[in-house]
């Protein structure tokens, strides 16, 4: 599948140099797409040069948002998804079937609940899909974060990718029973302030939604913080407190009690932040559609 390059050196552009391009479009780090193709950093830049040599333009340029694909890079990039479909189709037990590697952030509660499930529905559906699951809370990059699909809690700010939403859900006061029974019971919001609060770490997110719910109830008489919220769930149904809870967690745990229903009940969404070229992946695409 080489062929000559016009306006360049004579020599064949290698398939394997533009599905390397392909990787570094749709993740934006040599590295990300280093570790995606089973490569190190230095092969990535030498199939990268290959391929500029070849076809005799550069085909990415630097930019604060990670690399960005030129004017010769975009004009390349139907080609290498032609081949990544071939290939596809070959590998692939059914012609219907998808393959390739997708990367996905998004926070610990949302993988556990939601992320895992789905994503292993559609790995059953689709063998040579292949995940990486990275989880981490946190507002989504401006820049290029390495991966295909990065959820995140709020609406994200992220002019050079396409925002979808996900699902909606609510952080309400939880107490186990043991606690409500040893501990006088809040009537008010002004009340919590002489119980322990069970939330995230101060300043340790800096995700709007989130920060403004622990913002607006009062300092408790003591805290547990943690940066993971099954640490949370787990602190409030052991009665350390009165916990900050999603209420999809929540709800299922027979020891725990909402707590102030009528007068907190902050609600949150979830969102995808996704690059254009990565929304051109087929894979990408499904993954959006199951969660």
């Amino acid at each position: 599948m080489a062929s000559y390059a016009p306006g360049g050196s004579g020599s064949q552009i290698s398939p394997e140099d533009l599905l390397t391009l392909l990787a570094v479009a749709r993740l934006g780090k040599f590295t990300a797409a280093a570790h995606s193709l089973g490569l190190n950093h230095t092969t990535v830049s030498r199939r990268i040069a290959a391929l500029e040599k070849a076809y005799g333009e550069r085909m990415l340029v630097a930019s604060p948002d990670g690399w960005e694909l030129s004017t010769a890079g975009r004009h390349l990039l139907p080609v290498a998804e032609d081949i990544e479909s071939a290939l596809g189709r070959i590998d692939a037990h059914a012609s219907s079937a998808l393959s390739g590697t997708i990367r996905l952030a998004c926070p610990q509660a949302f993988a556990l609940e939601f992320a895992v499930p789905a994503l292993a529905q559609l790995q059953r559906s689709h063998p040579g899909l292949q995940f990486e699951l990275i989880t981490a809370t946190q507002r989504a990059r401006q820049y290029r974060s390495g991966v295909d699909i990065e959820v995140v809690v709020g609406r994200p700010e992220a002019p050079r990718s396409v925002a979808k939403h996900i699902r909606d859900y609510r952080l309400q006061l939880y107490a186990s029973r043991e606690y409500l029974q040893s501990h006088t019971t809040p009537m008010t919001l002004d009340d919590l302030a002489e119980h322990r609060l069970i939330y995230y770490i101060e300043n340790s997110l800096q995700v709007d939604d989130l920060d403004e719910a622990g913002n607006a109830l009062p300092r408790g008489k003591g805290f547990f913080r943690s940066t993971s919220v099954h640490a949370h769930v787990l602190a409030t149904s052991n009665g350390v407190g009165i916990g900050i809870l999603p209420d999809f967690l929540a709800a299922g745990n027979s020891r725990l009690e909402q707590v102030l229903p009528e007068e907190f009940s902050k609600p949150v969404s979830y969102w995808a932040s996704v690059r254009h070229e990565s929304l051109r992946n087929a894979g990408v695409r499904s993954v959006l559609e199951v969660l």
